[in-house]
């Protein structure tokens, strides 16, 4: 975790400029969680990001996740955070969840539902990934 901590401090130093940062409310919800200051940082930060609607085709696509792939039902919140950048056409979704989002064994099997759905599965990874140079 310390080495996720040190990359995520770089690459919003060095990186996040190149990129347009989107979130919306299912993050929203989860980074306000825990320790209510520390919460409420993570909020302020967020707050400029332009929201993503979770609309019915969002909700729709994640049912599809959770369904057609290994996704476990516990992760239905990872499901809609896959959809929500799959629907609203995202490049890449940047996360350190490895275990069900930022996953090699998943991504094709969630490619290829969201191409049998006209979608296309955005890049799903982390921050070292798109570190640049």
């Amino acid at each position: 975790m310390p080495a996720n901590i040190e990359i995520t401090k770089d690459w919003w130093e060095t990186r996040r400029n190149a990129f347009e940062l989107y979130t919306s409310e299912a993050v929203l919800n989860e980074v306000a969680q825990g320790d209510a200051e520390i919460a409420a940082q993570r909020l302020e930060i967020l707050n400029s990001f332009s929201l993503l609607e979770l609309n019915q085709d969002v909700q729709a696509l994640a049912v599809q996740f959770l369904a057609r792939s290994n996704l476990p039902r516990k992760a239905n919140v990872d499901a809609i955070h896959i959809a929500a950048a799959t629907v609203h056409g995202m490049d890449y979704l940047l996360t350190w969840n490895c275990k069900h989002i930022a996953n090699a064994q998943l991504q094709g099997k969630l490619a290829d539902i969201s191409l049998d759905l006209g979608y296309e599965l955005p890049i799903l990874c982390t921050r070292y990934e798109l570190m640049g140079d």
